[in-house]
């Protein structure tokens, strides 16, 4: 959707110096491809929260709302996002170790949180050393890894509603976590989390998070991506399908198909966002047409048009103070 400028001046007025008005937003994603926002905010406790939600409570029009963590698993359109994006700020991204329980901010680094974990002497969380999201990335996407996922630790999160300005404060059970996906939305703020983990050796989980990073270099390319492009359909890899279908190393403009593995896609320093689409798009035909699989992509496309995997939600005035 497309929000009107009317709305966004009054959102942006609403919520003052907290406001940056057209903010990149490609580069605060791991593809550093794309565009603009229309409206950035950066909220370091649930009273920006509050206000972010008065502010858009307050005008008449719809207004598109996307919530962004470390934006590891998201493409944003050289057009940008016409609309309001709201990133959690270092408040919003403590790690706390209470036992065996660790509760960690929306905004907390996975890798970060691992690491911390296991210096603990606690294992369940070595896995998401590999992943380069966010706590409140991780509920959305139910990132995972190496054998192991949020939901195998996930015991209970507190979610701030950005449309309605409810706060939900329970189990797994209401975010219906499945193969990365769940049913937050993208105007829902993960604030915390809380993972249960297991009691180990702190000698034990470091030495399983030395061995996941080897693994995910000798593995997985660097540079500018955003990790898998699409999800594994049952009983094979998606990665194999597009190898397969002799598109490793495939180029289209500034974007190409890695050759280190054939699920990530790399952008060029500098290039352009609507290339890695118009590949996504492309590997998606070939694969159709050769294997007869339709992929489906697992990272979010922002700015694209409507009805794609993770278009921003729409937030309505009048809904709530």
């Amino acid at each position: 959707m497309v929000s009107g400028s009317g709305a966004l001046d009054a959102v942006a007025g609403a919520l003052g110096r907290r406001a940056v008005r057209h903010a990149p937003l490609g580069a605060r994603t791991t593809y550093r491809v794309g565009g603009t926002a229309s409206i950035l905010v950066e909220a370091d406790d649930e009273d920006d929260l509050v206000a972010v939600h008065r502010a858009l409570a307050a005008v008449d029009q719809p207004v598109a709302v996307l919530v962004l963590g470390n934006g590891s698993n998201m493409l944003v359109a050289d057009a940008g996002f016409d609309g309001l994006v709201v990133v959690p700020g270092a408040g919003l991204a403590g790690i706390e170790i209470t036992g065996t329980t660790v509760r960690a901010g929306g905004g907390a680094a996975l890798p970060l949180v691992a690491r911390r974990s296991a210096a603990a002497g606690l294992v369940g969380l070595e896995w998401a050393v590999g992943v380069p999201g966010s706590v409140g990335g991780a509920l959305k996407m139910n990132a995972g890894g190496h054998g192991s996922d949020t939901a195998a630790v996930l015991v209970r999160q507190r979610v701030f509603d950005l449309t309605t300005g409810a706060v939900a404060e329970d189990g797994p059970e209401r975010l219906a976590l499945g193969y990365r996906s769940s049913s937050l939305r993208a105007d829902e703020m993960v604030v915390w989390a809380d993972f249960a983990l297991q009691p180990g050796t702190r000698a034990e989980a470091e030495a399983t998070v030395a061995e996941i990073v080897r693994w995910r270099r000798a593995h997985q390319p660097g540079g500018s991506n955003a990790g898998s492009v699409f999800t594994n359909p049952e009983g094979d890899a998606a990665g194999r399908l597009v190898e397969a279908a002799g598109l490793k190393g495939f180029r289209l403009g500034t974007a190409r198909v890695s050759e280190k593995h054939a699920n990530f896609i790399q952008a060029d320093d500098g290039g352009s966002a609507d290339d890695v689409r118009r590949l996504i798009d492309e590997v998606r035909r070939v694969v159709r047409e050769q294997a007869g699989v339709d992929l489906v992509t697992e990272v979010r496309l922002v700015g694209f048009g409507e009805g794609e995997r993770g278009e921003p939600s729409t937030s309505c005035g009048g809904l709530g103070s």
